[in-house]
């Protein structure tokens, strides 16, 4: 088997550490660095699109439905949630790091369909946070897989978006029944408690990493309200 090439690097803001694009042939891999390792893996996507297709499903039929998407990755969940919705939606993302825009725009993008080419698709660089703070009721959905769930490690800012104050602002960045869909590595029965604090209705998803196989994943899904 082929070795793994690094084509580029990028540094996370704030003391994140350094991210890494390696390529074999036509797999692709985003590590981290230190001890912490592959972030992601164009071979493994399932949960990341299953977090689109969850979060999306009660606008499938909506005209001009408003997506946010935090993190944009290797763009399956970019690329899920445009499959999703209708020609006249909108889908945002919001990333932090210009180099993972410019990696997609590259050879990466082929994995995911090109979703960046997609016209109803539009890119906001910069913290996630700082977008959400706004506290505007935009957005039908938002879709949050921006580190490795509830707990961030590769951005410590990520970890606001998980306290009271940052579960309080996506609820109000969420138009009535709208849905906030968290992508975890792992189930988090206090964090399930926090969104219901936040006056969310939660139920807790187990996907697989790969269709039928893999690591099992967690989403959790939590509906605001008609009011």
């Amino acid at each position: 088997m082929k070795q793994l090439n690094k084509l580029a690097t990028a540094i996370i803001p704030n003391n994140g550490g350094e991210l890494a694009l390696y390529r074999r042939e036509d797999e692709f891999s985003i590590r981290l660095s230190g001890a912490r390792g592959e972030l992601m893996n164009s071979r493994v996507y399932n949960s990341e699109q299953e977090l689109a297709k969850l979060g999306c499903a009660h606008i499938k039929h909506k005209e001009n439905a408003e997506v946010l998407v935090g993190g944009l990755g290797m763009g399956y969940t970019l690329g899920s949630a445009l499959e999703c919705v209708t020609a006249s939606s909108r889908v945002t993302v919001a990333e932090l790091i210009p180099e993972v825009v410019e990696w997609n725009q590259g050879p990466l993008g082929e994995c995911a369909g090109r979703p960046l080419a997609d016209v109803r698709s539009h890119v906001r660089l910069g913290d996630i946070v700082e977008l959400i703070k706004k506290q505007l009721p935009d957005f039908d959905a938002i879709l949050l897989d921006v580190d490795n769930g509830p707990k961030g490690i590769t951005h410590s800012d990520n970890n606001w978006l998980y306290s009271t104050k940052g579960l309080n602002a996506l609820y109000n960045s969420l138009r009535p029944e709208g849905v906030l869909a968290v992508w975890s590595a792992a189930q988090d029965a206090t964090f399930v408690t926090q969104l219901k604090k936040a006056g969310f209705t939660v139920t807790v998803h187990t996907v697989r990493a790969r269709p039928g196989k893999g690591s099992r994943h967690t989403i959790f899904l939590a509906k605001k309200p008609r009011r």
